[in-house]
């Protein structure tokens, strides 16, 4: 898997869960996440599944652990947060980097 067999998912405003698939931080940090994007409706949530065939897409991005959250703009980064946060930490997070983002247009 690359960067460009994601492309199409990516468009837009989109937050990126990296996850394992024994990671128990994971699998908790994905039903949190869904209901953070659903209650915002301007940002799409896309998982990617850290194993063997996304290797490269990890490396571009730059991700070294799981559970990694992934804020982007066309698929283009602009924050990272690493580890499992709490509902309301994510919340604020995403808030303030998404309010940040705009303003630099």
């Amino acid at each position: 898997m690359t960067i460009n067999d994601y492309k199409e998912q990516l468009k837009g405003l989109c937050c990126v869960e990296v996850s394992g698939e024994d990671c128990a931080n994971c699998l908790t940090l994905m039903p949190i996440l869904k209901s953070i994007c659903d209650a915002r409706g301007d940002i799409r949530l896309v998982h990617v599944e850290a194993n063997y065939s996304t290797t490269a897409l990890l490396e571009a991005w730059e991700v070294v652990k799981v559970p990694t959250i992934l804020l982007m703009q066309d698929g283009e980064i602009f924050a990272r947060c690493t580890g499992f946060q709490p509902e309301e930490i994510l919340e604020l997070w995403m808030d303030a980097k998404i309010e940040e983002k705009k303003s630099l247009k």
